[in-house]
C-alpha cells in the first residue's frame, strides 16, 4: 500500500516496576543472570516464546499481570537489587588515567557485525561475537568507546534442513520494534541521518542506537521510502553475495559510519577497524581531520594513520574481501579530489601492486592496513600467519619485521558461564569473581572447589543441553509431521550420563568437521560401547554459497540417521547464541579440528574452558598458547602439511587413538562412585586458564594499553599547536619519499681473520651514500643471524651502526662491534631505515639493503 502510516502501542507498566522498560532497552541485561532471571520470572514459558527478548516479551505480557508485580514484594525485591547494581555501573570510576579522549570524542570501534545476544541478529559467526564481547568488556572496564555497525533487517539466514539433510537458508525480516533500539538524536534533538554518493544515487541511511552497558552502538540502516530498492537493501542482508550491494555496504560502514559520529559531534581519538569490511572509514577520517585542523592530506594522512587500529581475523584468502577497481572507484572517485591526488594513487591504498588497474584487485584489508599505524592478528600464531600473507605491502622486509603483531581474543565470561557454575564460582571465590579485579590469586581458589560440587554442577548444565537437543529434535520432526513412534525416539535422544562431545562452529571445509568421521566403524565402536560410550552434538551452518560446507553437513547429518548411532548422535539446526551458550556449558569435551594454520582463535573453545570443558583439538590459533596436557588434549603436533589428504588420514588417527586411550578412559575413571579425579583436575585447570588468561577484560585492557593509549597520545601531540606535529611529519615523510631514491649501501666489511671463537668481539663498517639525506634523517643497521640457508637467515636481528667518518660528496662510513656469542655459520648484511617512530620507520619502500 502507498502513504502507509505507523504507529506502536507500548505497554503501560506500572510506576512500582516502571525500570523493567528501562532494562529491557540497554542489553547490560544479557550477561547479567539476575537480571535475566528478574524477566523470567514474569512468565518463564513466554519467554522463551519471545526467543530471550525483552522487549517482545514485555510487549505480549498482559496489564493484568503487570499490575500484580507492582503489587508483588518479592518481585519489587528482586528488581531492586537488579537496578541496584545497574545503576552501580554508571558510578564506576575507568582506570585509564592515561587516555586522553575528551568528552565530545571517543574510541570508535567499526565492525560489519555485532553478536550480543541472540534477540539481535547482526552477526554471523566468530567475528561479530568477538566483536560483541569488545564491546560488552569496554563497558565494564568504563572504556569511552562507541561501536559502529549496519542495522541488517534480514540480519543473517535461519538454518533448516530437507528431508536429505541439505541446508536450506531462509531469511526472516526483523521487526525493527522488538529491538531495544532508539532513534540517534543530535545536539538540537534532531533524528541523525547520513548521506553518502554512490553510482546508483545518494544512498541515506538513518542512524539507530542500541546502549550496551554504559556505551553505545550507532546502527546505520537504509531501508528508507525515499530510497531506490536498491539502495534499500544495502541493509537487508549481511554478507550478500552480490559484489556491487558489498561494496555498497561496506561504503556506507566505514563513510557512513564516520559521517554518523560528525553528525553527534564525536570526534574520534582513535578508529579501531576490526576486519578489512570497516576501511572505508580511513578515508572519511582523513577528510575530517583535514577539515577539523585546517591541514592537507599529507599531514591528515599521518594523524590518521597514527590514531587507527586495524585487526585481521582471518588467515584463509578467500575470507578477504576484494573487489574491481571499477567497482570501488565510483565511491572513492571524491576522495581523490579531496586529497588532491590522482584516482591511481587513491586506489593504490587498497592494491598490493600499486597502480595495475589491469590485474590488482582492491583489497579492503591492505586499505585498512595502509592507513592504520597498529596493527594484529589475533592469536600469537595468526599474527605470525598474517605477517606471510601480507608481507608483500613491505617489499624488502623480512617477514618475521613486518610490523603485524598479535593480540589474542579473550571471550566474555559473564555471557557464556552457566548460571549454576558462576553460583559456584561466587560461593568459592568472591561476589566479583568476573570484575575487573579478577587477580591471579583468586583465579587459584578455583582449586579449592570441591570436586564432587563441580562435577554434580556440570552434571545438571549437561542435563540442559541434552533437554535442549530433545526439544530442538522434536520440533524439527514435528514440522515434518512425523509418526508417533519418532517422535518418541527423538525426545529420548542422548544419555544423561554419558560423555558428551561437541563440535560447534562455522562449516567451512578447513574446519574439517567430519574429520571425526573418516573411519565411521571405529567410531561407531565408539559410540556403542557397552561400558564407555559416547555421544556427540554438531551444530553450524555453512555460508549459503558452500556447496561443500554444505555436503560436510549432509554427511554428518546422514551419518546421525545410521540405526546403531541415531540415539548417540545430534545435529542441532539453526546455530545461535543461544545454541552455542548451551554446548560450551555442557560439553564434557569440546572438538576443534581446523587445518592448521587456517584457524585464526577459535573462541568457542575459551568459551566451553571457562565452563570447565575439556578442549581436544589441533594445535591452532588460540590452542597453540592454552594447551598444556593439564587442561585438555592436542590433536597431532605443530607440523604444517602439503599434502592435505595425507594430513587428514594422519590427524585422524590421532584423533581417535587420543579417544580411545586417553579421553574416555580419563572421563570414566570413577572410583568407589567418586567423580573422575583426573578430569575434575583438568576441569579447573581448565576453567583457571580461561579465566585468568583468555577473557575479554584481559584482550580490552591490552588493546588499551599497547594501542589505544599511544594513539590517543599522538592524536593530542600531533594535533597541538595548530597540528603543527602532524604537517612537520608529512613534510618529513614526503622528504624521505623523494630523496630515498638516491641512496646507496655498500656491502659491509670485516676483518680479514675468519676464524673466530665464541666471545671474540670484531668490527664491521659499511660506506653510505646519503645523496641529499642526513645522518640524521636514517638510521644505518648491521642485520645478521644464524644462516638458513645461503640468502637466509634464522631469526635476524640488528644492531645499529655508530657514524664513524664523512669522506666528502655525502658519503659516510658507519661502523659496529659484533660479539661471536654462539658457535655456527652466521650470516650479515646492511641496510637504511628512516630515523623515526616505529611507524615510519615500516613505511614501505623506505628500506635500502647494502648491494
Amino acid at each position: 500500500m502507498e502513504n502507509l502510516q505507523v504507529f506502536q502501542v507500548c505497554p503501560s507498566i506500572p510506576e512500582p516496576v516502571r525500570f523493567l522498560d528501562y532494562l529491557s532497552k540497554n542489553l547490560w541485561w544479557c550477561w547479567n543472570h539476575d537480571a535475566i532471571e528478574l524477566f523470567r520470572r514474569i512468565n518463564p514459558v513466554q519467554w522463551e516464546a519471545n526467543q530471550r527478548n525483552p522487549v517482545a516479551f514485555l510487549a505480549s505480557i498482559s496489564q493484568r499481570r503487570f499490575e500484580a508485580f507492582a503489587r508483588d514484594d518479592g518481585f519489587i525485591g528482586h528488581m531492586e537489587q537488579v537496578k541496584a547494581r545497574f545503576e552501580a555501573m554508571f558510578s564506576f570510576a575507568p582506570g585509564f588515567e592515561k587516555l586522553e579522549v575528551g568528552s565530545t570524542q571517543t574510541i570508535a570501534y567499526f565492525s560489519m557485525e555485532f553478536g550480543i545476544h541472540e534477540s539481535l541478529p547482526l552477526f554471523a559467526g566468530g567475528l561479530g561475537v568477538l566483536a560483541g564481547d569488545h564491546l560488552k568488556a569496554s563497558s565494564s572496564l568504563g572504556l569511552p568507546l562507541t561501536g559502529v555497525g549496519l542495522l541488517f533487517r534480514g540480519g543473517y539466514f535461519s538454518q533448516v534442513f530437507d528431508l536429505e539433510g541439505w541446508q536450506q537458508e531462509r531469511y526472516p525480516e526483523i521487526d525493527i520494534f522488538d529491538l531495544p533500539v532508539q532513534r540517534a538524536l543530535d545536539s538540537q534533538g534532531n533524528e541523525v541521518c547520513v548521506t553518502v554518493e554512490s553510482p546508483h544515487g545518494t544512498i541515506k541511511a538513518q542512524v539507530w542506537q542500541l546502549k550496551v552497558g554504559r556505551l553505545r552502538l550507532l546502527l546505520l540502516d537504509t531501508n528508507l521510502v525515499e530510497n531506490s530498492p536498491f539502495i534499500r537493501d544495502i541493509t537487508a542482508r549481511l554478507y550478500t553475495s552480490n559484489l556491487e550491494t558489498r561494496v555498497a555496504q561496506e561504503v556506507l560502514l566505514g563513510i557512513g559510519g564516520m559521517r554518523a559520529l560528525e553528525r553527534l559531534d564525536i570526534f574520534p581519538s582513535v578508529i579501531h577497524m576490526n576486519e578489512g569490511h570497516c576501511a572505508f572509514a580511513g578515508l572519511e577520517r582523513i577528510v575530517q581531520i583535514m577539515k577539523k585542523f585546517h591541514v592537507n592530506m599529507d599531514a591528515a594522512f599521518e594523524t590518521c594513520k597514527r590514531t587507527s587500529v586495524f585487526t585481521t581475523h582471518t588467515p584463509v584468502a578467500a575470507g578477504h574481501d576484494e573487489f574491481p577497481p571499477s567497482l570501488v572507484l565510483p565511491y572513492v572517485r571524491s576522495f581523490a579530489r579531496k586529497f588532491n591526488i590522482t584516482e591511481v594513487d587513491l586506489l593504490g591504498w587498497g592494491q598490493m601492486n600499486h597502480g595495475d588497474q589491469n590485474n590488482g584487485f582492491f583489497y579492503m584489508c591492505v586499505l585498512g592496513i595502509n592507513l592504520s599505524g597498529y596493527l594484529n592478528g589475533v592469536s600469537r600464531l595468526h599474527g605470525t600467519v598474517a605477517r606471510k600473507m601480507w608481507t608483500g605491502i613491505w617489499p624488502g622486509r623480512p617477514v618475521d619485521e613486518v610490523p603485524i603483531t598479535h593480540i589474542t581474543n579473550g571471550v566474555h565470561i559473564l555471557s557464556y558461564i552457566s548460571q549454576q557454575k558462576a553460583a559456584l564460582f561466587e560461593r568459592y571465590l568472591t561476589s566479583d569473581w568476573a570484575g575487573i579485579n579478577c587477580t591471579p590469586e583468586m583465579v587459584q581458589r578455583i582449586d579449592n572447589i570441591d570436586d564432587e560440587d563441580l562435577w554434580h554442577v556440570h552434571g545438571i548444565d549437561r542435563s540442559r543441553l541434552i533437554r535442549l537437543c530433545r526439544k530442538v529434535m522434536f520440533e524439527k520432526y514435528s514440522r515434518r509431521n512425523a509418526p508417533r513412534d519418532v517422535l518418541d525416539a527423538v525426545s529420548s535422544v542422548l544419555d544423561h550420563n554419558v560423555l558428551t562431545i561437541c563440535f560447534a562452529r562455522r562449516f567451512a571445509t578447513y574446519k574439517r568437521a567430519d574429520l571425526l568421521l573418516m573411519d565411521p566403524e571405529r567410531l561407531e565402536a565408539m559410540i556403542n560401547s557397552t561400558t564407555r560410550p559416547i555421544q556427540i552434538v554438531f551444530a553450524g551452518k555453512a555460508h549459503p554459497n558452500d556447496n561443500e560446507g554444505k555436503q560436510i553437513i549432509q554427511r554428518i547429518m546422514n551419518f546421525a540417521k545410521r540405526d546403531k548411532v541415531r540415539h548417540r548422535v545430534v545435529f542441532l539446526e539453526d546455530y545461535d547464541i543461544n545454541i552455542a551458550r548451551y554446548m560450551v556449558q555442557g560439553a564434557d569435551v569440546w572438538l576443534n579440528t581446523p587445518r592448521r594454520p587456517n584457524e585464526a582463535c577459535g573462541t568457542s573453545g575459551i568459551k566451553a574452558a571457562v565452563n570447565g570443558s575439556l578442549n581436544l583439538s589441533i594445535l591452532d590459533g588460540w590452542w597453540c598458547e592454552g594447551y598444556t596436557a593439564q587442561r585438555g588434549w592436542a590433536i597431532g603436533d605443530n607440523c604444517d602439511y602439503k599434502d592435505t589428504a595425507y594430513q587428514d588420514s594422519v590427524e585422524s588417527q590421532a584423533l581417535y587413538n587420543l579417544l580411545e586411550n586417553e579421553v574416555i578412559p580419563c572421563f570414566y575413571d570413577r572410583k568407589r562412585g567418586n567423580p573422575p579425579q583426573r578430569w575434575v583436575q583438568m576441569m579447573k585447570e581448565s576453567i583457571k586458564m580461561a579465566l585468568g588468561e583468555f577473557s575479554s577484560n584481559r584482550m580490552v585492557r591490552e588493546y588499551t594499553n599497547r594501542f589505544y593509549i599511544p594513539a590517543a597520545c599522538n592524536m593530542a601531540r600531533l594535533t597541538a599547536d595548530n597540528a603543527g606535529g602532524a604537517i612537520e611529519l608529512a613534510r618529513g615523510r614526503q622528504r624521505l619519499k623523494t630523496l630515498w631514491k638516491n641512496l646507496r649501501v655498500m656491502k659491509p666489511s670485516m676483518p680479514p681473520d675468519t676464524g673466530f671463537k665464541v666471545g671474540d668481539t670484531f668490527t664491521l663498517s659499511t660506506t653510505v651514500f646519503l645523496g641529499d639525506l642526513t645522518p640524521e634523517d636514517v638510521e644505518v643497521q648491521i642485520y645478521f643471524g644464524r644462516l638458513k640457508s645461503l640468502d637466509r637467515l634464522d631469526g635476524g636481528r640488528t644492531k645499529t651502526m655508530t657514524l664513524k667518518a664523512e669522506s666528502g660528496k655525502n658519503i659516510y662510513l658507519y661502523t659496529c662491534e659484533l660479539n661471536c656469542s654462539d658457535a655456527g655459520r652466521f650470516g650479515y648484511t646492511a641496510r637504511v631505515i628512516p630515523q623515526g617512530d616505529e611507524i615510519l620507520k615500516t613505511t614501505p619502500g623506505l628500506m635500502t639493503w647494502a648491494k
